[in-house]
């Protein structure tokens, strides 16, 4: 739902869930896995490769094992060894949760190199159709995009419409780490923006880092813009269901887990990304100290207390947000629950006043993106409820180095 800011979409979600007994029974009889099962990629043929290398005579570790257990295979190597796997195996290194992170960010600088002349190709074959063609370069584009010096992207998979995430800051040296996770309509062209960059990934986590680093300059801040995962495209069944948010929290886990270090990490979720963390809630790392979710549309439960974590729960809607005229209610898989900004959920309810809309939390100088850096921070103190009264800092420390209530 990133993308969209009006809504005349809005009856097609009513329709869907008139029509519940429908979808349900065509999602079950295989219609939305179309859109999730894909011929072997270039990551899966990566992975496949790694699985059949070795290193000192040895086969190297399973790629899906314990992020703790790849980081001491990877601890274990040279230098020029390590340099050695990235450039034999880019995708599987550079998306493999326990490598360096610095290492990934090498490995994916080779991968977007190998993708781009992949595109370049595509762009003058002639069996391709003008658009076709038009796509190749539009794609190759972002990938010398995403090269460009002084970029640091933390996973990267071309397949499809592609998923990339991107850090800004040290994950390494950082004090507080947050992460943006988008909505509905994001991939690998719409991961950046240079019209309204503000409702695209990239424009709100750099937003966000900015904020944070204006608010708490002592602070050593990161910012992860996290669209690694495959998103829905538009107020479709995949939008109405938890089916891509499932598929999303698996991997969102899999990050967390794998992030350097011990600093506390904030996740802040926009419109379905709220779905994705909803979902994911319960299996994240207690390092999760605060959750905050945007434009949400449910976040798969009736309450925040049933989502199964320790981290304090923030939730907020500007009062133009056409969302809120989504129906709050799950029948049948389809709908996300309950209200996040309701009384009933009991999230603690921040100002969005001046968000302008469904995509616009992000955009300086907002009370919206005020509060969520505050949150990323851990300036609780400073925070602006949402109904003019204190309710949202009830219980909360009033320094912004003390722990989680």
């Amino acid at each position: 739902m990133t993308s969209f800011d009006t809504s005349p979409q809005l009856n097609v979600w009513r329709a869907l869930l008139a029509l519940g007994v429908v979808f349900v029974m065509l999602a079950t009889t295989g219609w939305t896995a179309l859109h999730s099962h894909r011929e072997a990629s270039a990551l899966q043929a990566s992975l496949d490769k790694w699985r059949h290398g070795h290193v000192h005579g040895r086969h190297l570790p399973d790629p899906a094992s314990d992020p703790a257990r790849l980081t001491r295979f990877f601890a274990s190597l040279t230098a020029h060894e390590r340099d050695r796997l990235a450039h034999r195996y880019p995708l599987a290194v550079g998306n493999m949760n326990g490598a360096p992170v610095s290492l990934r960010f090498r490995a994916n600088h080779i991968a977007l190199g190998q993708a781009r002349k992949v595109e370049k190709k595509r762009m003058h074959d002639s069996r391709l159709s003008t658009a076709g063609q038009q796509e190749a370069g539009r794609r190759m584009h972002r990938y010398e995009a995403l090269m460009s010096r002084g970029r640091h992207i933390l996973a990267f998979d071309p397949a499809g419409s592609g998923r990339v995430a991107e850090v800004f800051g040290s994950l390494g040296r950082a004090d507080r780490i947050s992460v943006v996770v988008p909505g509905v309509d994001t991939d690998l062209l719409t991961f950046q923006k240079t019209n309204r960059p503000y409702t695209a990934a990239v424009g709100m986590s750099k937003a966000l880092y900015a904020a944070e680093r204006a608010q708490a300059p002592s602070t050593r801040t990161a910012v992860i813009a996290w669209a690694d995962y495959t998103a829905p495209d538009g107020l479709g069944v995949d939008a109405a269901t938890g089916l891509r948010a499932e598929e999303g929290a698996v991997r969102l886990n899999a990050l967390l887990r794998a992030l350097p270090g011990r600093a506390p990490v904030s996740m802040f979720c926009h419109s379905y990304g709220s779905v994705v963390c909803g979902v994911a809630a319960h299996g994240m790392p207690r390092r999760v100290t605060d959750l905050a979710v945007a434009a949400s549309p449910g976040m798969r439960v009736t309450t925040a207390s049933h989502l199964g974590t320790s981290a304090r729960v923030w939730s907020m809607r500007d009062a133009t947000d056409w969302v809120q005229d989504v129906p709050y209610l799950e029948l049948g898989g389809l709908g996300h629950g309950a209200d996040p900004v309701s009384s009933a959920f009991g999230a603690r309810v921040l100002s969005a006043r001046e968000a302008q809309g469904h995509a616009g939390y992000f955009q300086p100088g907002t009370d919206s993106l005020r509060n969520l850096a505050y949150v990323g921070v851990g300036a609780f103190d400073e925070v602006t409820c949402a109904r003019e009264n204190d309710a949202c800092r009830a219980g909360l420390p009033g320094t912004t180095t003390a722990g989680r209530a």
